[in-house]
C-alpha cells in the first residue's frame, strides 16, 4: 500500500487526474452494463459518425473517456501514465491538458470525417487518439531538443508511433484515423504552445 501511495505522489497531477477519470468512468459503466457491448457504449457516449454529423458533437469528447473492456483501458492507461507524465513535466499542467483534450478531439473529428467520406461506419471509443497527441507533442519537443528529451530520444518516440500505427493497420477494430489525427494535432499544438518555451517556464 505504501508503494502505491508513493507511486501516486510521484505522478504529475493533471495526467493523474486524466487517468483517474478514465478509470472511474470505466468502473461506473461496468457497474451499469457491458462495456464490450456496442449498443451499450453507443448509448453512453461512444462516437458514431452519423450521430456526430446530425449534431451530437459531445461524442467527440465523451468517447475519449470510454473503453471497450478492461484490456482496452489498461493498454491506453499504461502508456499514458508514463508518457503523459513526461509531457506534463515538460510543458506544465494547462498546456498538457490542452494538448491532450484538443488533440484527442481533433483525432475524433478526423475519424468521423473519414468515416463519412468513405461511408464506412463503426462505433468507436477510447483515449488512444489523445494518447497519440501526447506522443506527437513529445516528438516535437524531442526535435526542438535536438534529439533527446529526458530519457526519450526522437528515434524511440517515432518508432513507438510508427509501430502503434502499424499494429492498428494489421489489427481489427482499431481507429487509425483517430490515431494519426491525434498524432498530427499533438505535434502542431506543441509547436504553437511550446515554441521557444523552456522546461523552467512550465505552468
Amino acid at each position: 500500500m505504501q508503494e502505491l501511495q508513493d507511486f501516486i505522489r510521484s505522478r504529475q497531477k493533471a495526467n493523474l487526474l486524466i487517468v483517474a477519470a478514465n478509470i472511474v468512468v470505466f468502473l461506473i459503466l461496468s457497474a451499469l452494463g457491458d462495456t464490450e457491448d456496442t449498443r451499450f457504449m453507443l448509448a453512453h457516449g461512444a462516437e458514431y459518425a452519423p450521430f456526430v454529423a446530425r449534431g451530437e458533437y459531445y461524442r467527440l469528447v465523451t468517447s475519449m473517456f470510454l473503453h471497450f473492456g478492461i484490456q482496452h483501458l489498461f493498454s491506453n492507461m499504461l502508456v499514458l501514465i508514463f508518457l503523459g507524465d513526461t509531457l506534463e513535466q515538460c510543458v506544465g499542467k494547462l498546456r498538457y491538458l490542452l494538448i491532450y483534450l484538443a488533440g484527442g478531439v481533433f483525432g475524433n473529428v478526423v475519424s468521423a470525417w473519414f468515416a463519412l467520406r468513405a461511408g464506412d461506419f463503426a462505433v468507436s471509443a477510447g483515449a488512444s487518439g489523445a494518447v497519440f497527441a501526447v506522443i506527437g507533442a513529445l516528438i516535437f519537443l524531442v526535435i526542438r531538443g535536438k534529439g533527446r528529451l529526458g530519457g526519450y530520444s526522437g528515434q524511440r518516440l517515432i518508432l513507438m508511433a510508427v509501430l502503434s500505427v502499424l499494429q492498428g493497420l494489421t489489427a481489427g477494430g482499431v481507429d487509425n484515423c483517430a490515431h494519426i489525427g491525434g498524432l498530427a494535432a499533438g505535434f502542431v499544438l506543441a509547436l504553437v504552445l511550446c515554441h521557444g518555451k523552456t522546461r523552467n517556464d512550465a505552468t
